[in-house]
């Protein structure tokens, strides 16, 4: 879990690197990721119970 949360915030950093931009939308789809497993997560764990 480390190495893939640590393998995200590089790639972000890079694409900050390239551009405002692109370092922007790579912020934005590591948190609406975030966001959207904190809530779809306990939701399929309670429907396959």
């Amino acid at each position: 879990l480390a190495m893939g949360i640590s393998a995200h915030g590089i790639g972000t950093v890079r694409a900050l690197q390239m551009s405002e931009t692109a370092g922007a939308f790579s912020g934005l789809a590591i948190g609406l990721t975030g966001l959207v497993t904190a809530i779809l997560v306990p939701l399929i764990a309670g429907f396959l119970r």
